[in-house]
């Protein structure tokens, strides 16, 4: 039988050391312990509390807490007896109370400064929270978070038909923003699904009214420019909530069986590109150079246009100087004018004119090597012996007989004698 059975012969507690726990007696209450007075008081029990005591310990002080209490200050006990001043309603509400602190502490949350709450609630849109600690009903609002900062990206690698029927590999890849929380959560079911979807339309629409060769060389950027265009009127018509950020044409390639012979026509027409660049190089240098030439030849053509005509200008305005001058004194002036033009003609000649008397001695200096100056004449002379130093002896000696016989000759000429020299 066990130590705690009612009514039993085993009343001794296997946690105490010899205090006994009174029975119960007719009326169901329980005795005082033997050796103490009112409970445990001076026993030695040091084993743990009755269970079914603390549970109704913890009963009463709830009862007392939602208005229930003892009646008569005291409990009323008895075989099957409860109080009757129980408020039925007291543990409900508490548990009601309980679940409504729960519920309330659910509904606060936290965005982050990179986000935007989208909030709906029962499936109807109602405002975009901005970050910071908010609250919102639990079960009620459904809080989507939408990334508005981050850059999200997707590539393609698609094979389509150009305008001139040929077949082009095209990688392209695309990077966007949210721009709109409630567009993005709202009006797409799947944004990445549709912006894929928008980028191959727009991309095969492109690529079908180009053609091939531009597609493979220059036409790579204007290719990029007019996609991430129409990408962009596609999102914007959709009300996807989307802005791209940028579209890059990652490569661009000719079907494998035929990328050779592509490669050379893409190689022959850049060295077109190139030689026509070297033409055009050449003919900047050459055209401001002839233009260069030409203004310059110009002007001097208008220089000695100028210099002409102001020449002329003063020999009339000197010819009138002589006329006035002329007409004043004509004797004066035309001995004037003889002697001043042969001054003029005698001046630009070497030969010397001289004239003698009969009889008169004759005297001769050589006056064009006199204006050659001292180096003419010793380069001359230093000429001289060195070509006689060259000479043959008889050679040399023919020469100074033929100058003694022209010497003789012109000494027994008795008549007026006419030299002439250089």
């Amino acid at each position: 039988m066990a130590w705690n059975e009612p009514g039993g012969g085993n009343q001794h507690d296997p946690w105490s050391s010899g205090g006994r726990r009174g029975g119960n007696d007719g009326n169901g209450n329980r005795g005082n312990n033997s050796g103490g007075d009112n409970g445990n008081k001076g026993g030695n029990n040091q084993g743990p509390p009755d269970l079914d005591e603390a549970l109704k310990k913890f009963q009463d002080k709830l009862n007392s807490m939602l208005g229930g209490g003892k009646k008569g200050g005291g409990r009323k006990t008895g075989g099957g007896g409860s109080d009757k001043n129980r408020n039925p309603f007291a543990l409900p509400g508490l548990l009601i109370i309980v679940a409504l602190a729960i519920w309330a502490a659910m509904g606060f949350y936290l965005v982050d400064q990179s986000e935007r709450g989208v909030v709906l609630r029962f499936g109807e849109y109602q405002d975009v929270v901005n970050p910071g600690l908010q609250w919102n009903p639990p079960l009620i609002d459904d809080v989507r978070m939408v990334n508005v900062t981050r850059v999200r990206s997707l590539s393609q690698t698609q094979s389509m038909l150009t305008r001139d029927e040929n077949i082009v590999e095209v990688e392209i890849s695309a990077q966007y923003q949210v721009a709109n929380p409630r567009d993005f959560v709202l009006n797409v079911r799947d944004p990445a699904v549709s912006i894929e979807n928008a980028l191959d339309s727009a991309l095969r629409h492109v690529v079908g009214g180009t053609d091939m060769i531009d597609i493979l060389t220059s036409g790579r950027e204007i290719l990029g420019s007019s996609v991430a265009s129409r990408l962009q009127s596609y999102l914007d018509n959709y009300g996807a909530g989307i802005r791209l950020q940028t579209i890059n044409i990652e490569s661009t390639s000719a079907p494998a069986p035929v990328i050779d012979a592509f490669d050379d026509v893409i190689r022959a027409r850049e060295d077109r590109q190139r030689t026509i660049n070297q033409g055009i190089a050449y003919a900047n240098a050459i055209i401001p150079e002839a233009q260069g030439q030409a203004q310059r030849i110009v002007e001097q053509g208008q220089g000695y246009r100028e210099s002409v005509v102001a020449e002329a200008q003063g020999q009339a305005n000197r010819f009138n100087s002589l006329l006035s001058e002329y007409t004043n004194a004509p004797e004066i002036m035309r001995e004037r004018m003889y002697l001043d033009t042969m001054e003029e003609v005698f001046g630009k000649t070497p030969k010397v004119l001289l004239d003698v008397s009969e009889n008169a001695p004759l005297m001769y200096l050589p006056l064009d090597q006199l204006r050659g100056g001292s180096s003419n004449r010793s380069n001359a002379s230093s000429g001289s012996a060195d070509s006689d130093e060259q000479l043959d002896p008889s050679v040399l000696e023919r020469l100074r007989n033929t100058q003694g016989s022209a010497s003789s000759s012109s000494n027994t000429n008795s008549s007026s004698i006419r030299r002439e020299g250089r």
